[in-house]
């Protein structure tokens, strides 16, 4: 199988799955959009699998290559109907491609957090109906087409997973490692945000919250990696 992987930061990579595709002999195509690299002709694959990153899907002057992004994720999901995951910023420009909106959140989501899984049948068969993940973003999806499948929901945001067909949108965040924290905390926009929602000296304890919970985080991306595969 070959997929291909749209990233917006070059630290913000598929983190933990790069590692189940490698063992599955997955082809990876890797485009880094932030240093322009085009992303490529859409025929050759199998599945796509969207990142997050520091920017927002409105800012498309500040970062022209949003566009181009958007119209291949629309290609690709609702054209093409091929298996699509997008994290964080992936699941928002996935909102935007089908249909639906994304606004700015009154307060931060941050920290590792409980989501509610409330539809089973696919990307989380298998897995706890209480999910622990980690949250960072200050944005979220609504108002999705009414086709859309409503998925997980947290007390703080409504729409944390969603699907449309074989497309797949999570807000939050299982694909980390123990370098995940620590590398995301030196970008400018994270750490910020980071700062302002858990405090100056929330960093430390950030980590270790992750650390503490790596090997639930790194299970169930397991389950959620399998289960995308049988999509295909």
């Amino acid at each position: 199988m070959n997929f291909l992987v749209l990233q917006h930061i070059n630290i913000e990579h598929p983190g933990i799955f790069l590692k189940f595709m490698r063992e599955d002999n997955i082809k990876i195509d890797t485009v880094e959009l932030d240093e322009n690299e085009k992303i490529p002709n859409l025929d050759p694959y199998d599945a796509m699998i969207v990142m997050g990153g520091p920017m927002d899907t409105w800012q498309e002057k500040t970062y022209p290559w949003l566009k181009p992004e958007k119209e291949a994720i629309y290609k690709f999901t609702c054209i093409k109907k091929k298996p699509y995951l997008g994290l964080c910023l992936g699941a928002q420009l996935l909102s935007e491609a089908i249909g639906g909106k994304v606004k700015k959140m009154n307060t931060p989501e941050i920290g590792v957090l409980d989501v509610s899984i409330i539809n089973k049948d696919t990307l989380f068969k298998g897995l706890d109906k209480n999910l622990k993940v980690l949250q960072w973003h200050s944005y979220e999806v609504y108002d999705l087409p009414v086709n859309t499948i409503l998925l997980a929901k947290s007390t703080m945001c409504q729409v944390q997973a969603f699907s449309q067909n074989s497309a797949f949108g999570l807000q939050f965040h299982v694909e980390q490692t123990n370098e995940t924290v620590p590398q995301w905390g030196c970008v400018p926009e994270y750490k910020k945000a980071l700062e302002e929602t858990l405090g100056s000296n929330a960093l430390d304890k950030f980590k270790q919250d992750v650390e503490n919970n790596l090997s639930i985080f790194n299970k169930s991306a397991k389950i959620i990696y399998k289960n995308f595969i049988q999509t295909i």
